[in-house]
Formats: C-alpha cells, sequence, structure tokens
C-alpha cells in the first residue's frame, strides 16, 4: 500500500472531528498529491464527478494488536459490539472509508493539482491510498438500515454561541464550526455540566460546556498561545 496524497484542513486534533463524513459540508479541505503521482493525467475527468471516496490511514489510531469488540461512543462507551459492525479506528488493518463533495480541482505551481472537497472526517496531515468516484446508481441505498446508528443519526445540541466570541472565527468557517459542536464532540460517557472541554479547530481553541441538550461556547482562544 503505497500513500498517495494527505489531506490538510483545519482539523489539528482527533477530538472534535465529525464521527462521520459529509456532516461539516462548510468546511473545506485540500487533497495534495505526493511528488510521485502529481500527473494531471491521472486526474482525467475527475471533474465530472460531484462526489468521491477516500480510502486512508487511521495514522494515529496505530497497534499491533487488536481486539474484536469496541465500545462505540455513541452507545455511552460502555456496550461493546464487533469492530466489523462499526467505524472505529481500531481495526486489524487501520483503514478508513470516506465520501467528500469535490469542490474545485486546483492547479499550483508548487504542489500540481490539487483537490478541493468538504465533508472530510480526516486529521489534517492524513494519510490517503486511494481515491475513487462516487457513483450515485450504485453507491446509493436509500432503504439501508444503519443498526444501532439509526436512533443517534438526528441527534443534535443546542449551540448558544455569542456574537461576540463568534466574531472571532473567520466568518467563512462559522457555519462549519456550529454545526460540528451541534453533533456534540465529547464522549457520550461525559456527562458532567461544570466540565470545560477544548477543541483545537485551525487557528482557533474553542472551549465549551454542555448542560442537557445545549452547549455553551465560552471562550476562543489563538491555538498557538494555548499550547505554549
Amino acid at each position: 500500500m503505497k500513500i498517495i496524497a494527505k489531506i490538510h484542513n483545519d482539523f489539528k486534533e482527533k477530538f472534535g472531528i465529525p464521527r462521520q463524513s459529509g456532516l461539516s459540508g462548510g468546511l473545506l479541505s485540500r487533497i495534495v498529491f505526493e511528488p510521485e503521482y502529481r500527473n494531471p493525467e491521472a486526474l482525467r475527468g475527475i471533474e465530472g464527478y460531484s462526489h468521491l471516496w477516500l480510502i486512508w490511514q487511521f495514522s494515529e489510531a496505530l497497534r499491533e494488536d487488536w481486539s474484536p469488540t469496541v465500545r462505540p461512543p455513541r452507545l455511552g462507551g460502555n456496550k461493546r459490539v464487533g469492530v466489523f459492525a462499526t467505524r472505529s479506528p481500531y481495526r486489524p488493518n487501520p483503514i478508513g472509508l470516506s465520501s467528500v463533495r469535490l469542490e474545485a480541482v486546483e492547479q499550483t505551481e508548487s504542489e500540481g493539482t490539487v483537490l478541493i472537497v468538504s465533508g472530510a472526517d480526516l486529521l489534517s496531515g492524513t494519510p490517503i491510498y486511494d481515491i475513487k468516484p462516487y457513483i450515485a446508481y450504485s453507491d446509493c441505498h436509500p432503504e439501508a438500515v444503519s443498526g444501532f446508528s439509526d436512533p443517534v443519526r438526528d441527534y443534535r445540541l443546542k449551540v448558544d454561541f455569542c456574537k461576540e466570541l463568534l466574531s472571532k472565527i473567520e466568518i467563512s468557517k462559522r457555519e462549519a464550526l456550529i454545526k460540528i459542536l451541534e453533533q456534540d464532540p465529547r464522549p457520550s460517557y461525559q456527562n458532567d455540566p461544570e466540565r470545560e472541554y477544548g477543541m483545537c479547530f485551525g487557528a482557533y481553541e474553542i472551549f465549551f460546556r454542555v448542560s442537557g441538550d445545549t452547549l455553551t461556547v465560552v471562550r476562543v482562544e489563538d491555538a498557538k498561545q494555548v499550547k505554549e
């Protein structure tokens, strides 16, 4: 397996990344190919597709051993189910699969042809093994049943993000950030209304609390200053 590209976006840490692709549609990512694969002929015709499949590596979940069961966060972190019945990153082979929207194909002098996509659920810097077109007539199954994921698919938090704090965020990224917060970045087993969580988002560190069905942003700080 060879790494053909890497993705670059505002997800600098695992905490806060959407649990599935397509849930942060307003946030753009750049797919930059490795020098060996920057032949524009390899992408001829790709602009004719609206969506793509990304096959990638769970680079932050590499381990030598594996477990036949895992604890999905959406089940509270206590109930075990089979690893092959989940999308957990802790698998025998650390391979991820995501469907993203192709927004643009850009030609650059330094990086060759770059794909601009939205809806990615990948950490910035994640290695990509392959890219395939999404084909609606064969890949879309409206009648599909989603197991234990179905009851929580419409789960959303109300987000209280005051104008003063929201104004610190780049305008083009505000809607995407709010959608990410609505999905509740916390593990489901954490439910302390007094606990303050910090989530890295691009150049920002977003601090929030959750009480009941409402997430309240309490601080927005420069991510670099927080790390220092």
